[in-house]
């Protein structure tokens, strides 16, 4: 005798799928969330009056684009996925100045059982085409030279790689006979001073500026700066490199110079004076030779 409940499955005595010409019906949420979509699809008018509330002016809210479903799902195990509704995004193309490829989106909701549309969202969102501004940089990194002003304050950060301790740093001016700073630099004085790293930044820095020997008064120059008496050599590690220059008659005057910059004011410059040229302003006649005329 075949079981009661094999008969209820549609499963015949030999525990084969009887096919009984039916098919088992859906169940209620796939029903009740396509109304759902039916509804928020057809809300058109609802979605634009949004969109048109937020860009303040119905000019703005251009033709409607389509729309698409959102993906809905509960965030624990505790909450069934049929309660939640359904929810459909309508696309509007934006009419708002500046933002070529971009379109209003605006998001609808709706509660299952309840016919009531509402409102989720209303944004404006950037097309595959759209008009992007650039990735935003830091401000320690959008800083250039120049931009400091009268009243500006420009606080170093805590691991800005051109500082060191000083405690820490090897010291610039150890092999400068005329220098004598260290008990200053360690304990007493300066709480950081530049690292390697800085000193050779700000090397290639001046190398490459009007100063460095690159600049077009450099090359034409009578000598390098290092030859000029009126150059002053940095003290410590960059005194092979850099110095200030002390003529007042001279581009760089009170700036830092590379040892090869120079310009027309060094101070073996010389005016070579030419012999000068006899300028003739009369006739002259030869008369050491003469030309015989035939009869």
């Amino acid at each position: 005798m075949v079981p009661h409940d094999s008969v209820r499955a549609g499963r015949r005595p030999d525990g084969r799928v009887r096919d009984n010409g039916g098919v088992t019906e859906p169940s209620a949420r796939p029903r009740s969330a396509s109304a759902a979509d039916d509804a928020l699809a057809a809300a058109v008018e609802l979605a634009r009056a949004a969109a048109v509330e937020t860009a303040g002016d119905p000019a703005l809210v251009g033709d409607h684009l389509g729309a698409a479903p959102e993906p809905v799902a509960p965030v624990t195990g505790e909450v069934a996925p049929d309660v939640l509704g359904s929810v459909l995004t309508h696309t509007f193309a934006s009419r708002l100045p500046g933002y070529v490829g971009w379109h209003w989106a605006v998001t609808l909701a709706r509660f299952p059982g309840d016919d009531a549309v509402t409102v989720d969202e209303v944004v404006l969102l950037p097309g595959e085409q759209a008009l992007l501004a650039p990735a935003w940089v830091p401000w320690h990194e959008r800083l250039r030279p120049g931009d400091l002003s009268v009243g500006d304050v420009l606080p170093s950060t805590e691991d800005d790689p051109r500082l060191v301790p000083s405690y820490a740093a090897d010291d610039d001016s150890a092999d400068d006979p005329e220098g004598s700073v260290v008990a200053f630099e360690v304990g007493v004085g300066r709480e950081r001073v530049m690292s390697c790293e800085g000193r050779s930044e700000a090397v290639d820095r001046w190398a490459a500026g009007e100063f460095g020997p690159a600049s077009s008064m450099a090359r034409h120059a009578p000598g390098p700066c290092v030859t000029c008496g009126f150059f002053l050599p940095l003290a410590g590690s960059l005194r092979s490199m850099l110095g200030a220059c002390g003529n007042a008659y001279a581009p760089a005057d009170g700036r830092v110079v590379t040892v090869d910059y120079g310009c027309g004011a060094h101070s073996q410059a010389t005016l070579v004076l030419s012999e000068p040229v006899a300028v003739v302003t009369s006739a002259r006649y030869d008369t050491s030779e003469y030309d015989v005329l035939p009869d």
